[in-house]
């Protein structure tokens, strides 16, 4: 078994002990992706639209990194910091996985890093 550390400056870098994405053989882990803006390290200004489609746009950055992307992505996982920002996230998530969308959960959480208004993490093939 392989295991590698998949890192880019086409998305945030780690604000903590974590990589922001780890490949093992054929899969690749990508850490929660908050919407911090790579070139300033501060989440994205505007709301919870705005935060998504940074959110997308970091693991698109990741997935590439990895050799991978979003049509081999196979489970993700949406944290939200309100459940009535669903129907936004969604539908901006909806334009990445147009066909047989991955496995997913979605939870409201107590709070996220920096105050952020959604999180993701996603599982992928290689």
């Amino acid at each position: 078994m392989t295991r590698d550390v998949i890192s880019t400056t086409d998305a945030p870098g780690a604000i903590g002990p974590y990589s922001q994405a780890i490949g093992i053989d054929g899969l690749v882990f990508c850490s929660g992706q908050i919407p911090l803006d790579p070139a300033t390290g501060e989440i994205v200004a505007g709301g919870i639209e705005e935060q998504t489609r940074r959110v997308m746009e970091n693991i698109r950055a990741l997935l590439a990194a990895a050799g991978s992307s979003f049509e081999q992505v196979v489970k993700t996982t949406i944290f939200l910091a309100d459940m009535n920002d669903f129907s936004t996230v969604n539908t901006i998530y909806g334009e990445h996985f147009r066909h047989d969308p991955p496995a997913r959960s979605t939870v409201q959480v107590a709070r996220l890093p920096r105050d952020a208004r959604v999180e993701i993490e996603v599982i992928a093939l290689r």
